[in-house]
């Protein structure tokens, strides 16, 4: 009976693991000797102190790369894994990763099948380094498919409008066709959809297309039929080539936001009474807002990445001549993005937004630290002074005394928001004590109507004229 209940007792401490693997199963499908070989499995520490992976035990034709040597709580690390398969045909490898938190390894299971060697690999080739882009010799275009259909009938639905973004920035807005599709030349890379018809509710898909990955199904659920005096339901914009990818999807999004998001919650009523897209000088104060942007691991998962860009080059397009704009990141390290720059400077802005990179650890004490530093250096006297930090969780329990900035600058007329991304609710409530305590507020975004519109009715709010 002890032997049973100290067996028992070992099983449930394993059970308690700190560490939790996004994925432990990949498949390459069909490659090529010239095809990426690598997936980057994400770590995240959900306990209270510091971990470690200990060991990794690999095949001789598997190598790896690590972005840290621990793993701080609440914060993330990549190993990124590359297989090396020297034999045509399928190939199955077990990884096995030793983290400081559990007795038993966790298994990494890949496959694949080598379809043709059109150069001979070596086994024990290097894996990417984390700044790594795709090769320049895989297919970068090829034909993508998209295709709306009904969520309950399966039926392909005509006229849907499709908006393709890459990198925060609409590509293309096509309608869809008799059977439900858009079939178009396309870009290898994380990709973000928006399909919409009057007849049902907006949704929302995301991820990685290649030549490969090239059929895409987007779901639709029927709005309820309203019957009225003529029962009739607005008809789609037919969508040409020649119209405007940005355009087709703002119109898209604003007819959204007008409809499910509410601008006027805890508004001033004379800001309640202005245009929504009102930013003009006599009403709203210059703004020198600097963003402290979370691009640690974790915020490569799904769309975060999609949606935090989105947001800020909808934002960087309403700046005025006057505002500033500083843009700090923090990972492992923090940096300076985007020194201090003028709002009327929007290419510098793009550039910047569209190059950020995910991978690394959670440095965000540094990080904000850092953003009040720079928006001290370019503090406008009668003007609205303000730190904005994107995440998607919570901060670094061991990020030092950052809160301490925090109230002494909120003393010195510099407030802080927190806007979050794809967070959980028990981020939530982390997320709005933080900014509470730094004089403004929570802002989440779980959508692309959200990144179009709530970062900038908050800085409307919070530059507003009483």
């Amino acid at each position: 009976m002890r032997l049973l209940l100290l067996f028992i007792f070992l099983n449930t401490l394993n059970s308690w693991s700190q560490i939790v693997f996004d994925k432990t199963t990949y498949d390459f499908n069909e490659i090529s000797s010239n095809s990426e070989r690598f997936i980057d499995i994400n770590l995240t520490n959900k306990g209270k102190k510091k971990e470690y992976i200990l060991s990794v035990k690999k095949p001789s034709n598997v190598v790896y790369l690590v972005n840290g040597q621990f793993i701080a709580p609440d914060s993330s690390l990549t190993v990124r894994i590359q297989v090396n398969p020297t034999i045509k045909g399928r190939f199955s490898y077990d990884i096995k990763i030793f983290t400081s938190d559990k007795d038993n390894p966790t298994i990494i299971k890949l496959k694949g099948n080598l379809t043709e060697i059109k150069k001979t690999i070596n086994p024990f080739q290097s894996c990417p380094d984390f700044n790594s882009n795709p090769k320049k010799n895989q297919n970068k275009n090829f034909d993508l498919t998209v295709i709306t259909i009904d969520k309950l009938s399966k039926k392909p639905i005509e006229n849907s409008t499709v908006s393709l973004l890459q990198n925060g920035e609409p590509k293309w807005a096509l309608n869809t066709n008799i059977k439900g599709e858009i079939v178009e030349r396309s870009e290898l890379g994380f990709s973000y959809f928006y399909a919409n018809h009057p007849e049902y509710y907006p949704n929302e898909v995301a991820g990685y297309i290649n030549f490969k990955r090239n059929y895409i199904i987007i779901e639709l659920d029927k709005k309820p039929q309203i019957k009225t005096e003529s029962n009739t339901l607005k008809k789609p914009t037919l969508i040409t080539r020649e119209n405007r990818a940005k355009e087709v999807l703002e119109k898209e999004l604003e007819l959204e936001i007008e409809e499910h998001v509410d601008t006027s919650t805890l508004q001033p009523i004379k800001l309640k009474e202005l245009d929504k897209n009102d930013f003009n000088n006599t009403n709203f104060k210059p703004i020198n807002v600097t963003f402290i942007l979370d691009i640690s691991a974790s915020m490569r998962a799904g769309e975060k990445m999609e949606l935090m860009k989105f947001s800020l080059l909808q934002l960087s397009e309403m700046l005025r001549e006057q505002d500033k704009l500083t843009i700090v990141t923090y990972a492992s390290e923090s940096r300076v993005l985007l020194p201090t720059t003028k709002g009327s400077e929007k290419e510098a802005a793009k550039i910047a937004i569209q190059g950020l990179r995910a991978g690394g650890m959670t440095a965000g004490g540094a990080g904000i630290k850092m953003g009040y530093k720079q928006t001290l250096k370019s503090f406008i006297n009668n003007g609205t002074n303000q730190i904005i930090i994107i995440t998607d969780g919570d901060f670094n329990r061991n990020s030092g005394d950052y809160k301490k900035y925090i109230k002494k600058y909120k003393k010195r007329g510099i407030n802080m928001s927190v806007v979050g991304v794809l967070n959980s609710e028990k981020d939530k409530k982390a997320m709005k004590e933080v900014a509470e305590l730094g004089g403004g507020r929570y802002i989440p975004i779980f959508k692309l109507s959200d990144a179009k519109n709530n970062l900038k009715q908050e800085i409307r709010y919070i530059s507003f004229r009483l």
